[in-house]
């Protein structure tokens, strides 16, 4: 046993940052639970980050953190907030200010000022492709925020996959896979070995009940068709 009754580590962890663009608390709660409809699988009390940068310092903020935290969502941190009056408005509501690391990115700025690409970035950038080598366990959460989602092992009954992207799993799935978690209908789930428990592509989903039993264990694609979630063999 260690001599030290605590330690202090630095770790890092993956958390939803919802922003805010209407001081309204009751409005912000009503596009909250919408938004979560569809993904009926999110966890209650799911952690998440809220950027105030486009609003200001008249918004009621008690009222806005009741009302998101009547959702079942639980509010970790603040980022975006520059004013001082208004950090100390969060401090006495009981909200911590969390420093946001940039990252860096390169590209070709020219090329990024084209129709072309302002289509496919829609004014953020887009990550690359996250890879996972290892199984992910039942009650691993992992979410690929603007990017695609790889996974080269087997994902367990009690795993969640969520990907604003696609998502391609090369194991067995048995877990939950969420691809276009941000409302991307293009976006396809591949599976080498589908038994999943939850699968889903921008809110549209199937449990596994209603996934066709002459798909269970074999390789698929998923994709939404006339906004209808479609299932095929994959050759």
């Amino acid at each position: 046993m260690s001599q030290f009754p605590i330690k202090f580590k630095g770790s890092s962890f993956t958390l939803f940052v919802v922003y805010l663009y209407n001081h309204e608390p009751e409005i912000v709660c009503k596009a909250i639970q919408s938004k979560l409809k569809q993904v009926p699988c999110f966890p209650k009390n799911m952690p998440i980050v809220l950027n105030i940068e486009a609003l200001n310092q008249e918004v009621n903020w008690e009222k806005m953190k009741q009302a998101i935290l009547a959702t079942g969502l639980y509010i970790v941190g603040i980022i975006g907030c520059k004013h001082i009056a208004l950090k100390k408005v969060m401090a006495d509501i009981g909200l911590p200010i969390l420093k946001e690391i940039k990252k860096q990115h390169h590209v070709n700025h020219n090329e990024f000022k084209t129709n072309k690409f302002k289509s496919i970035f829609n004014e953020e950038l887009y990550n690359k492709t996250l890879i996972i080598k290892i199984p992910v366990r039942s009650g691993q959460q992992i979410y690929s925020r603007n990017a695609d989602l790889v996974i080269t092992g087997n994902v367990s009954a009690g795993a969640e996959l969520i990907s604003d992207g696609n998502i391609h799993i090369y194991g067995i799935m048995r877990g939950k896979a969420l691809a276009g978690a941000s409302g991307n209908h293009d976006c396809q789930i591949f599976c080498s070995s589908l038994a999943a428990e939850l699968i889903s592509i921008a809110g549209k989903y199937w449990v596994m009940d209603q996934i066709p039993k002459s798909f269970y264990y074999k390789s698929a694609c998923l994709y939404l068709k006339d906004g209808v979630l479609t299932i095929q063999k994959l050759n």
